[in-house]
């Protein structure tokens, strides 16, 4: 039977994107790719922390807006995910990003009629 290939390992990706800042190699795409797989281990707490220094250090970066939001709704946090969507909505209609600016602005949707259920 052959070995995995590396990055099917779990944590593998998140090991060395770990190893990555431990070297002084950060950035908004390295605290961008944490926060996804922190997100995909269910780490919100870490995940938030990463994504908000990704948006930091690039706030016209519309992906991480987008996944701080769903990163912020994961962990109840729904008023914090509806100014990060805001925010990445701004961001992504500055940039012309219109897909980005759509997926968005149907979170904001969705989160709103949610709300209005309850």
């Amino acid at each position: 039977m052959a070995n995995p290939a590396p990055a099917a390992i779990p944590g593998t990706t998140l090991r060395n994107f770990e190893r990555m800042l431990a070297a002084g190699k950060d950035g908004a795409l390295l605290r961008f790719g944490l926060g996804n797989e922190y997100l995909k281990c269910g780490d919100t707490a870490a995940a938030v922390a990463h994504l908000r220094r990704a948006v930091a250090l690039d706030p016209g970066y519309s992906a991480a807006w987008k996944l701080l939001g769903k990163a912020l709704n994961a962990a109840r946090r729904d008023d914090e995910a509806l100014v990060a969507w805001n925010e990445g909505i701004a961001a992504a209609e500055r940039k012309g990003d219109k897909q980005a600016m759509r997926e968005m602005q149907v979170f904001v949707r969705r989160l709103a009629k949610q709300r209005s259920q309850e």
